[in-house]
């Protein structure tokens, strides 16, 4: 297992997505709250230029498609690890074409692509936890059965449970790594219920933090050269309790990043990216 672990939050790419105007008024969403795009298109800036200037990742950035409006959250249509990119079939119909670029981009990065045709399947890559030893899948609104069995079958050397989602949107709605066998997760009843089910799913004990709000629990970990353990998190206005939590990570480089406005179409920050780790002699 060490082995399968050592490379745990390697990445040398990123393949993100520009937000169409569209988001605003059609994106599915569970809230009423207005979004002021033009500050949703800051944020998104902020994050991607995260991403590209301060991480150095190789950023593919996809242009927008004004008939798909939340294309911008590009972690549900593929699910990557290694070298396999499992190109999935989102729960929401409305969604289902956005997995065309996302295929193409990721056959350009010369990934191997296993496509998700069954028609009984649904799978959204939010609902997917991969904690460097094992996937978590969330069965949600958006995710079944019959989507976990064929993201079990594309990545066959690791260890696939499945967890109900009982609230929220998606699995990662309240919990991601914040590390090598850390799982950040949020204080809820059902969040605390969907760990413990991982717990006792798993042969390995996970180390947990807990924090205040359920949303701040999705963070976007990384392990990278020069950098070491960096974590991508919420900003202390809008979860004041949570990232005082995150300041007890005394070994990560901490990069609070906003997202005030996605989070009002269900946005959280694992959503808008797909990182890929690209060996050399690919």
């Amino acid at each position: 297992m060490a082995g399968l672990m050592a490379g745990f939050g390697h990445y040398t790419h990123a393949v993100v997505r520009g937000i169409p105007a569209s988001l605003a008024k059609e994106a599915l969403r569970s809230s009423q709250a207005e979004v002021d795009l033009a500050q949703a298109l800051r944020e998104h800036e902020a994050y991607v230029e995260v991403l590209r200037t301060r991480l150095g990742l190789e950023v593919v950035e996809l242009p927008a498609d004004e008939s798909l409006p939340d294309c911008v959250f590009v972690e549900d249509a593929a699910v990557v690890c290694g070298d396999t990119a499992l190109i999935t079939r989102p729960g929401a119909e409305s969604r289902r074409r956005e997995t065309e670029a996302m295929k193409d981009a990721l056959k350009d990065l010369n990934l191997n692509i296993v496509e998700m045709t069954d028609e009984n399947a649904t799978l959204d890559g939010g609902d997917v936890l991969f904690t460097g030893r094992e996937f978590f899948v969330g069965l949600s609104k958006r995710t079944n059965q019959r989507g976990a069995e064929i993201l079990a079958d594309a990545f066959k050397d690791y260890a696939v449970s499945t967890v109900p989602v009982m609230e929220g949107l998606h699995l990662k709605s309240f919990c991601s790594m914040g590390g090598p066998g850390l799982i950040i997760i949020g204080s809820s009843e059902p969040a605390q219920k969907a760990l413990k089910i991982m717990q006792q799913m798993s042969d390995h004990r996970y180390d947990k933090l807990t924090v205040a709000d359920d949303l701040a629990a999705n963070c976007v970990y990384m392990n990278l050269p020069n950098k070491g353990h960096v974590l991508l998190h919420c900003t202390a206005d809008q979860f004041p309790e949570s990232v005082k939590v995150f300041e007890k990570l005394k070994d990560h480089m901490l990069i609070p990043v906003s997202n005030t406005e996605k989070v009002k179409v269900d946005g959280a920050l694992t959503c808008c990216s797909v990182l890929i780790n690209k060996k050399a002699n690919l």
